[in-house]
């Protein structure tokens, strides 16, 4: 199975740095030829991962995304959400006939406000069946480091799932199996706004039992959002052992991972791009001077306006989702719209 990569940011470059690991040879698309050149010529990628060094002989990097598909039985999208659209809207329409696609894309499209696969179908009619989706809870600066790690892969073809996932794991990898592709994928959009507001909540500077009590309401928050929206397996705390392979197979709670797991180290970690965003924010930062000091996408802010518009039609209650929407797109006072948020935690 062939593996080509859009996209070669931190994450694009720590799910290369996985495969290589692993004995495969990938195709990687980069946009920039100055950035291909010294990539291939440092064998680093210059800007993104800087200790990673790679076999040059299982890594090709190209600026032309037709080639690294033609090439791939497998492509992995690992473009930042709101370059997604750009990126793809020139390839011929039949240009992913007969692959398989795995989103790495952490967020919702903003520009039409579409997941990945909603994307796939309209402009390229590209079957679910064969879409997947790779999840934490993982962050690429401790893939680099090689620190234990876990990737959930998600896609209503399990059998296919699986054989993708066995493909990641290693000594530092362990993966999860599920067939929910559009719950993992709602839940990695809304723990990236709720970690915009752990990060706001510690620029006010507001201590550790409040960030546990603002969490698990973000949690109970996401799960109601995500049940309203008919999906359910969302509950921590419940396994079904009676399922014939019930180490690995969806019939499993694998909510405490993929949906928690990944909600509490996006909130809690200093690697977090959504938290620092969110820091900045509370400490007095303009989101454009916050966006700009960062010089890294935080998903967190376009995803806040995207569920914003996609409750109107779900009619969840987010009051801390809302108010993280109204801080960062309707310039709400960040001290009171916190103040709002205390009054309704339990």
């Amino acid at each position: 199975m062939k593996y080509g990569i859009l996209g070669s940011g931190s994450w694009g470059t720590a799910i290369a740095k996985i495969l290589t690991d692993n004995g495969h040879s990938i195709t990687m698309w980069n946009r920039s030829p100055e950035a291909v050149e010294k990539f291939s010529r440092l064998r680093h990628n210059p800007q993104y991962l800087t200790s990673v060094h790679f076999d040059m002989s299982k890594l090709r990097i190209t600026t032309d995304a037709s080639e690294v598909i033609r090439q791939s039985d497998v492509v992995i999208v690992a473009v930042p959400s709101s370059y997604v659209v750009a990126a793809l809207s020139e390839l011929p329409l039949n240009i992913f006939s007969d692959k398989k696609v795995i989103s790495a894309v952490k967020g919702i499209l903003p520009d039409k406000n579409l997941l990945l696969n909603d994307f796939l179908k309209e402009q390229f009619d590209f079957p679910l069946s064969d879409y997947f989706a790779v999840l934490g809870p993982c962050h690429a600066e401790e893939v680099a480091a090689e620190k234990l790690s876990y990737l959930t892969f998600a896609g209503i073809d399990q059998t296919g799932a699986a054989q993708i996932a066995s493909h990641f794991k290693n000594n530092y990898i362990n993966t999860v199996v599920n067939r929910d592709i559009l719950g993992v994928q709602y839940a990695s959009i809304l723990k990236n706004i709720y970690a915009v507001g752990a990060g706001i909540a510690h620029g006010l500077e507001y201590g550790d039992n409040f960030q546990s009590v603002l969490i698990a309401n973000s949690a109970d928050e996401m799960a109601a959002f995500l049940r309203r929206a008919g999906i359910v397996n969302t509950v921590v705390g419940y396994l079904d052992h009676t399922h014939p392979d019930a180490v690995h197979s969806a019939e499993n709670n694998y909510a405490a991972s993929v949906y928690l797991g990944d909600l509490l180290v996006t909130c809690y970690s200093l690697f977090s791009r959504n938290r620092t965003f969110g820091n900045m924010i509370g400490k007095g930062y303009s989101v454009k001077s916050a966006q700009l000091e960062m010089n890294m996408v935080a998903e967190g802010y376009h995803a806040s306006r995207c569920m914003h518009i996609l409750n109107q039609k779900v009619k969840a209650e987010m009051p801390i989702a809302e108010t993280i929407f109204k801080i960062l797109w309707e310039q709400e006072d960040p001290e009171a719209g916190f103040r709002f948020i205390e009054e309704g935690l339990v």
